[in-house]
């Protein structure tokens, strides 16, 4: 039997009430509602439906979508995450080729896949990550991926799994900066992030990372933060806002103004990076398609 419990043991707070740039516009557009149709059609599962993510209308428009694989049951419990932890089902061996197909069906352009963590498995789940890979380009040749990987608890073999099958790019997300890591990231490590990015970089993926904001971080930890994950060859980097799933997960500290973000995104391209996306309701697949490409030409 399987058993889970939600993934934070945060003491619950008071809300603070979201200010008016966060106000998210309601989907529109054939190309969403076509998307949306086959969906409900054939029971196929998105991370951005379930993740309740703001900006699901206009990714579904531009062709992008995000699945998650390996269970939706997590083996660990970071306080951000609304996703449930617990004991994860077995490994569903023919979950890869579903993917290929729900990708075929919603005529994905981009398709960003994601996962729990599966600390319990000897390979991490990296045979299936692998697996699912190809079938997608087995099934979908034209669609290009993302793969927003776990650290595979640093067992680098099983991170060699996803180099070898070269997805257009990979992600791993830091999600906070250093002094923050144990309470937001109760189980993962900061310097092995980083590690995780460069070795992806000398394995000649392109590469790139998350940050959330608002937690209690200070902007010159969140640039410290930027300019780590440039270090270690991180090519993207997003920043968005941390929204509290519930009153069970960590509080919002502080809503990040708008123009904030706009001077750490030319921050972040003035130390070096390639793309940066950053904004109060960027989310890791926000824009995803768009960053295969180099960002400082359109910047």
């Amino acid at each position: 039997m399987t058993t889970a419990t939600p993934c934070s043991t945060a003491p619950a707070a008071p809300r603070t009430k979201k200010p008016d740039w966060l106000r998210v516009k309601l989907p529109i557009g054939e190309s969403y509602k076509q998307v949306r149709n086959l969906v409900d059609t054939h029971k196929l599962h998105t991370i951005c439906e379930s993740g309740n993510c703001p900006n699901m209308g206009e990714c579904w428009g531009a062709g992008t979508a995000t699945f998650m694989i390996l269970g939706n049951i997590c083996t660990r419990s970071c306080g951000f995450c609304a996703v449930a932890t617990g004991r994860p089902d077995a490994v569903d061996w023919d979950e890869p080729q579903r993917v290929a197909e729900a990708i075929y069906l919603m005529k994905v352009k981009h398709a960003v896949i994601t996962s729990v963590d599966r600390d319990e498995l000897k390979d991490g789940g990296s045979i299936i990550w692998a697996n699912t890979i190809k079938a997608v380009r087995s099934l979908n040749p034209e669609t290009t991926m993302e793969t927003l990987i776990p650290d595979f608890r640093g067992q680098w073999e099983n991170l060699q799994r996803i180099i070898d099958v070269a997805p257009e790019i990979v992600s791993h997300n830091l999600e906070t900066v250093e002094r923050m890591t144990k309470k937001v990231r109760i189980q993962a490590k900061y310097h092995r992030s980083l590690e995780v990015i460069r070795r992806l970089k000398d394995g000649g993926m392109r590469t790139k990372s998350g940050i959330m904001l608002g937690l209690g971080e200070t902007k010159e930890e969140v640039i410290q933060a930027m300019q780590d994950l440039y270090d270690n060859g991180c090519d993207v980097v997003t920043l968005g806002q941390y929204l509290q799933p519930t009153p069970k997960h960590l509080p919002v500290v502080r809503f990040v103004h708008p123009d904030e973000f706009a001077e750490l995104r030319e921050i972040g391209y003035n130390m070096g990076l390639d793309y940066v996306e950053s904004g109060p309701l960027v989310r890791s697949s926000y824009h995803a398609e768009k960053h295969i490409h180099s960002g400082r030409a359109a910047k």
